[in-house]
């Protein structure tokens, strides 16, 4: 089955995920999947302070707990790179 035709989870769980296990991300304190990563642009009116919505992704990577490195566009990119066959 060609990448294109698969769904974006089926995409995430056999060649993401993987490949994060393999260039050794722990996967329980240094990744996040289907997560926000911003709590939302502060808009200030008068006395109420509400937040916008929050910036979210399929994947961020986490240099130390609370400090994300990366998220989805650059996974996407790098997987790009790496499944591409050589020419």
């Amino acid at each position: 089955m060609d990448k294109k035709e698969r769904s974006e989870h089926d995409i995430c769980t056999k060649f993401i995920t993987p490949t994060l296990r393999q260039a050794g991300w722990d996967e329980l304190g240094q990744t996040r999947e289907e997560g926000s990563f911003t709590r939302g642009r502060t808009i200030v009116r008068g006395k109420l302070v509400p937040r916008g919505r929050a910036k979210r992704a399929d994947y961020v990577l986490y240099y130390k707990p609370n400090i994300p490195i990366a998220h989805r566009r650059l996974l996407e990119a790098v997987l790009r790179e790496t499944l591409s066959p050589v020419a």
